[in-house]
């Protein structure tokens, strides 16, 4: 065994570590490029991370085990004032739970994301996250430069919830193992995600694969009014943005 009392050992021993760790990465989904894959990132139960992604990426969450509960908030990147609002992402839409089509919006009335699609089926606006996934939040958020108060209630992907006849909020636990959930954005986003358990099913969690990659030309498929206005919304700030910039 390498000696770490000196600094000649302590670095041989930090190689040899580093040399045997494998970092597990998900793999390129069929026909994306890898050269447009922004991330590809494997976070373990307990984990978080917090990625900056740009206009037009399409982002994907897997639960490879079936097992996972991903909690999910968005910030707007170059105004990180402007973040997700859940009541509005529940109310704009008049459904509180997720599927494809359905936005993610902001407390300005705009589109900072929308689910291009979903094999899951057991997702939750309604509780937001326990102790832990929130402490994960705020240290995710840290590395970004937010407090604690930037961070406001958060949407959960893959363990679910629903209200029942009487009132009461019911677990629906997870859907099947290896599903996925997309979204594409339409504003620049800082993603802050924490892989813990639910308020309403405190099962250990299993590992959550996040990947992104450049897809311009992807569109969600919603004809509701109230998406096309939050939509307009989303395409006015991004042209006033883009004329305002001062030329170099």
């Amino acid at each position: 065994m390498t000696s770490t009392q000196s600094t000649e050992g302590a670095r041989a021993h930090a190689r040899a570590q580093a040399a045997a760790a494998t970092t597990a990465r998900p793999e390129t989904p069929n026909g994306v490029d890898p050269a447009a894959v922004a991330v590809a990132q494997r976070i373990p139960p307990g984990g978080y991370a917090n990625v900056v992604l740009g206009r037009g990426t399409r982002i994907r969450f897997a639960d490879p085990s079936g097992t996972t509960c991903a909690h999910l908030f968005l910030l707007r990147a170059e105004s990180p004032w402007e973040r997700l609002n859940v009541a509005d992402t529940v109310k704009v839409p008049w459904q509180a739970y997720l599927s494809a089509g359905h936005p993610l919006l902001s407390d300005q009335g705009r589109v900072l994301a929308t689910v291009l699609a979903d094999s899951a089926g057991h997702h939750d606006t309604l509780c937001g996250p326990t102790t832990e996934g929130r402490h994960q939040l705020h240290l995710a958020g840290a590395k970004q430069g937010l407090e604690p108060r930037d961070i406001g209630p958060s949407i959960a992907l893959f363990r679910g919830a629903r209200v029942a006849a009487d009132g009461a909020i019911e677990s629906t636990g997870n859907g099947p193992a290896g599903a996925t959930l997309d979204l594409i954005v339409h504003l620049p986003v800082t993603i802050l995600v924490a892989n813990a358990p639910h308020p309403l099913d405190d099962r250990p969690t299993g590992d959550l694969d996040l990947l992104a990659w450049s897809a311009p030309t992807d569109r969600a498929t919603n004809d509701d009014p109230e998406y096309q206005r939050a939509v307009d919304n989303t395409e006015s700030a991004w042209t006033a943005a883009l004329n305002s910039e001062v030329p170099a």
